[in-house]
């Protein structure tokens, strides 16, 4: 049987000190936190997203966002994404001299208004005074399109809805649009179908996957993006970030799992799973709970040799 044809080489964000410790209950302290960001990077990951520029009264575990990043030693190569909702982060975000900046939208009205507490076309007239702004201080944008794959609120999001708010990202100057399963809703034939009509509009280098794991579907979501030619995915590292819509459930696709995956079919990612398994192990009494990815769980269980 041939395999069929796959990326030689994918590119993974770790958004687990931002997006999975901002749901964990437990606050970290900023030294703990800065010391995870940097194992991450020591163990390839060639982008970290570091913290997020909110306002701590919706976001408490946020709330150091600005020692924690002015405390990161930043590695050559490596970028340091911060997630900025609107001008006053990104210029946040600007005085720590962050070298790159993300934003979030939604393609679901009403998670848009119950999120940010905006319509979707506000939210990208904010996002497009954050771009033009960065622009002027030479920091790369990232985007998030969040619920892309479903809403907790309205459940079935249009794909014609995903590729027009992808492109309007793009339009606004985010070199590269993460496309969110924001409650692990996902599944491989759904993601060929949001693929298909992506990729006709958009070229594969200009969008990353975002899975949640849920439904337990995140790594056969990564095979079936692969399979369309997709070569960028965001993961956290340890699974870390339950999914605020399904207490108890498994949230982000762990890094350490991903990696496995890839390093099994052969594709390279510069990254070494027994450091990422290190710094999600240093992590774990910290957020006070064991971690929910599958590598770690197999670890403990001495299932898989710890040659960290």
């Amino acid at each position: 049987m041939s395999r069929p044809a796959l990326p030689a080489r994918v590119r993974i964000v770790e958004v687990g000190p931002r997006d999975g410790l901002q749901n964990e209950a437990a606050a970290v302290p900023v030294a703990d936190k800065v010391a995870f960001v940097e194992a991450l990077a020591a163990a390839g990951l060639p982008s970290v997203e570091v913290t997020a520029f909110v306002n701590p009264k919706w976001v408490p575990q946020m709330a150091d966002a600005d020692a924690v990043y002015r405390g990161v030693s930043r590695r050559p190569g490596t970028s340091y994404p911060a997630l900025v909702p609107n001008v006053a982060g990104l210029e946040r975000a600007l005085g720590v001299e962050a070298d790159e900046v993300a934003i979030f939208a939604a393609a679901s009205e009403t998670f848009s208004r119950r999120n940010i507490n905006q319509s979707i076309d506000e939210s990208l007239d904010r996002y497009g005074d954050v771009a033009r702004r960065a622009a002027i201080a030479g920091v790369r944008v990232r985007a998030y399109l969040s619920t892309a794959f479903g809403c907790p609120y309205e459940h079935d999001v249009p794909i014609a809805r995903v590729v027009d708010l992808t492109e309007r990202l793009l339009a606004l100057g985010a070199y590269e649009v993460a496309v969110s399963d924001t409650i692990g809703v996902a599944h491989p034939g759904q993601v060929w179908d949001v693929l298909d009509a992506l990729l006709a509009r958009v070229p594969a280098d200009r969008l990353a996957l975002h899975f949640h794991d849920t439904r337990g579907t995140a790594l056969a979501n990564v095979l079936a993006g692969l399979q369309a030619g997709m070569a960028s995915f965001d993961a956290s590292a340890g699974g870390l970030g339950g999914c605020p819509y399904a207490p108890g459930a498994s949230g982000n696709l762990a890094t350490e799992d991903l990696v496995y995956m890839l390093d099994g079919l052969g594709i390279e990612t510069g990254v070494s799973i027994e450091r990422v398994a290190a710094a999600s192990r240093a992590l774990a009494p910290l957020v006070g709970h064991a971690l929910p990815s599958r590598y770690q769980q197999a670890l403990r269980r001495g299932d898989v040799k710890n040659q960290a």
